[in-house]
């Protein structure tokens, strides 16, 4: 065949283009395995910085076993489902379900002795999803700490959620107000406490330029955290009788 004809170039192209796709495809193929690994460590690797708990990749599964005593799949009602893996449970599709067919996992940790309470949380920020984890101490009130991640916020305002000087702002903060009622966190600019030295107004003081991905974290506090009210008022009262 002519190198220089029109359908030379046309076959080594359609060639070329079936090699590479070929290629792709097994790359991602022999990947998968790998990628779903790394992405399951990298969540007990958020799951521990919530409680203080630094780790690499390689060390999270050892230390998620000796820090986390239990993992639960909640029911609406705030029984527990037995039968569902809490740590597999996708919030991204958890959340399209009917509510009363949906699963609210939760993370019991003992870290020295302190008994925390880790929660998942996911929301929509701006442009698309955005997810995190708090993590409450044995009040089931005050925040130990949390961390946050998104898919797509803007570089420099939505996207510094992800931040440590952010998430810090949310350490000893309440998620429930003065009346016991749950308010979760507020991002709130101009909130009069800009330092956050106030803990107890449920309030931390937002980004600047970035108001609708704040009122995404307010969101997904409230929203999420509401579903666990059954299981925190068992858990209070179960305190309380062993005082």
């Amino acid at each position: 065949m002519n190198r220089d004809s029109n359908a030379y170039t046309f076959l080594f192209a359609a060639a070329m283009v079936v090699v590479v796709a070929a290629s792709l495809a097994f790359a991602a193929t022999s990947l998968k395995d790998l990628q779903q690994e790394n992405v399951r460590k990298e969540k007990m690797q958020n799951i521990l910085s919530t409680i203080g708990v630094e780790t690499d990749r390689d060390g999270a599964e050892e230390l998620f076993g000796q820090y986390i005593q239990e993992q639960l799949a909640l029911k609406p009602g705030g029984g527990v489902d037995t039968e569902v893996d809490a740590f597999k449970i996708e919030l991204s599709k958890e959340v399209k379900k009917p509510i009363e067919e949906q699963r609210f996992p939760l993370y019991v940790a003992d870290v020295e002795g302190k008994k925390y309470y880790i929660i998942p949380l996911y929301g929509s920020g701006l442009w698309n999803a955005i997810w995190g984890y708090v993590s409450l101490e044995q009040d089931i009130n005050t925040i130990k700490g949390t961390i946050f991640d998104h898919t797509g916020e803007t570089s420099g305002l939505g996207a510094e959620i992800t931040q440590g000087w952010f998430q810090e702002r949310f350490e000893d903060e309440k998620i429930f107000n003065d009346s016991g009622e749950l308010v979760g966190v507020t991002v709130l600019k101009g909130n009069n406490d800009p330092k956050n030295e106030d803990k107890t107004d449920n309030e931390v003081d937002a980004i600047s330029g970035a108001t609708i991905t704040g009122d995404g974290v307010t969101d997904m506090f409230k929203e999420r955290l509401q579903h666990y009210l059954p299981y925190i008022k068992s858990q209070k009262a179960t305190f309380a009788l062993k005082q």
